[in-house]
């Protein structure tokens, strides 16, 4: 096994367009297996990548003690016929409300979570044989970096480095632009790194898109989850006219479960297009998710308020973890989001090290999960931080490197 991870993770990577022949497999699918996802999972999970969710319970009682009694009102007695294609009209607006003044209910398209959005938005820009072209960035989650292909377009995958803090680097993007490009897909704050980009870095691409008049998907799920505030950059869909912000209630929010996500944007003329494709998969959304969605936004700065705290401090705990076995492990520190990128400096692999750990019930998420050609240098896996039960599973964590820290320094 160790034998067939480890060539799994180490071969190289470059620079890799893949074909519109080529159908993507689910990177997470070997990991899901490993960690029993389908009967329970592990006792200790460092692979969730959420903030600290509600229950349904306390969602209902905080929306009572914010004063939207109509609100619980409509939840409980709300009719079962569909809802419109892209959502309704009240939901669209509340989410409206997240950004600036270019983005109205109009500029928003509601889907059962984001995980649809990102082939949705592929088919309408590189899919249904226009052989269109697609830049993405590795390591990555695979729905944002592989999307393209999925639809039958091209795409070209970029390599990030831990060596530049996982940051894009815009000479690669400019060499990777073909007459046919039709759209860069990133992922900002970045996933699995916790990384965030500056402002004038978020120009520069701006102003490269415009130049070769071609759209940004920025996958967002992580913001508003920035550890410090001042670090928060605007979202895409506000500061660019051909940008598009996709974005879950799963990870700020922790309501994973309500599976709402949506697409925003100013380019109306291709979220008509986008709203075409959406109608032949996943068109309505549920209204018992829709009136929570509401909810949740309605009282989001209450929710994001805890589960920043509760991210804050989890990730001292990381921090502290780090420095203490600062032999053994190394990261380009996280500054948004619930998740860290962990390089194990030891005689394993990401991949043979989470075949370890889930032996022992620890779950983590090997680097695997996030690029099909893992170099050695960038071998990092993933770690969450932003639920409460965390520090339990950090603490196994420590325990399991205890246990085997004399072995493992003695191979080093």
């Amino acid at each position: 096994l160790y034998s067939a991870l480890s060539t799994l993770t180490r071969r190289e990577n470059s620079m890799a367009t893949t074909s519109s022949n080529e159908i993507p497999l689910p990177w997470s699918k070997q990991h899901k297996r490993l960690t029993k996802a389908s009967s329970g999972g592990l006792s200790y999970s460092l692979s969730n990548s959420f903030a600290q969710p509600l229950t349904s319970g306390e969602l209902l009682d905080l929306t009572k003690r914010r004063g939207h009694h109509d609100l619980v009102e409509q939840y409980y007695n709300h009719s079962l016929e569909y809802t419109p294609n892209g959502g309704s009209m009240d939901l669209r607006e509340e989410i409206a409300r997240l950004y600036g003044d270019n983005i109205t209910a109009q500029n928003v398209l509601v889907f059962p979570g984001a995980q649809v959005v990102l082939p949705t938005v592929a088919r309408a820009l590189v899919g249904g044989g226009s052989n269109g072209h697609a830049i993405t960035f590795a390591p990555g989650y695979q729905s944002v970096v592989h999307a393209p292909a999925h639809v039958g377009g091209d795409v070209t995958s970029i390599p990030l480095s831990p060596a530049t803090g996982w940051q894009i680097d815009l000479t690669k993007v400019e060499e990777a632009i073909r007459p046919d490009t039709k759209y860069i897909a990133i992922n900002e704050p970045h996933n699995p790194s916790g990384a965030l980009s500056q402002r004038g870095s978020q120009m520069a691409l701006i102003e490269l898109a415009q130049e070769h008049n071609m759209h940004i998907l920025c996958d967002e799920v992580y913001r508003l989850l920035e550890h410090d505030s001042s670090d928060r950059i605007p979202a895409m869909a506000d500061a660019y006219g051909k940008g598009f912000s996709v974005v879950t209630l799963s990870k700020p929010w922790g309501a994973c479960g309500v599976s709402i996500g949506w697409v925003a944007t100013q380019d109306l003329a291709l979220l008509d297009k986008i709203s075409d494709v959406q109608y032949f998969g996943t068109a309505c959304p549920s209204r018992s998710s829709e009136l929570q969605a509401i909810m949740i936004l309605k009282s989001s700065d209450w929710i994001l308020e805890r589960n920043l705290a509760i991210i804050r401090r989890n990730k001292a705990l990381l921090v502290d973890f780090m420095a203490k076995y600062d032999d053994l492990f190394t990261w380009v520190e996280p500054r948004a989001g619930a998740i860290a990128a962990i390089r194990f400096k030891g005689p394993l692999s990401s991949a043979e090290l989470g075949a370890e750990l889930a032996g022992e019930g620890i779950g983590i998420k090997p680097a695997y999960c996030f690029s099909d050609c893992v170099r050695d240098e960038d071998d990092y896996f993933r770690v969450g931080f932003g639920e409460d039960k965390m520090p339990d599973a950090l603490e196994a964590l420590e325990g399991f490197v205890e246990k085997n820290r004399e072995k493992w320094t003695s191979l080093m």
